[in-house]
């Protein structure tokens, strides 16, 4: 009945915040798209293009998320990651989320 589809938004609506929230800890400011099951965190501060970003996180984290230049040109700059999924993988994502953002900051400051 509808007390179903009140809980899985719920749900989604707590998968969100928790995607969100985490991104932005991370360093990531992040759009929220309404009513979508993906959030766009914002990569610009990375130096790396939406491609660049998509392709080396997808090597060196085995975590894919979709450039936003796929969505037209304004879409560059960020990425596309989709909250349709539990909770366990959302946090184990944003884990190597961090742990992406933190090595390329090291090779960043080795590269001067």
């Amino acid at each position: 009945g509808d007390g179903d589809i009140e809980k899985m938004r719920d749900e989604y609506d707590g998968r969100r915040r928790y995607l969100v929230e985490g991104l932005r800890r991370i360093g990531l400011p992040c759009f929220e798209p309404k009513g979508a099951f993906y959030v766009f965190p914002d990569i610009r501060g990375t130096g790396l293009s939406s491609d660049d970003f998509c392709e080396r996180f997808l090597m060196e984290e085995k975590v894919a998320v979709i450039s936003g230049s796929a969505f037209g040109a304004g879409g560059e700059g960020f990425v596309r990651c989709c909250y349709a999924t539990s909770m366990k993988d959302i946090a184990e994502a944003l884990t190597r989320m961090d742990n992406f953002l933190t090595n390329l900051r090291k090779k960043q400051a080795r590269e001067g």
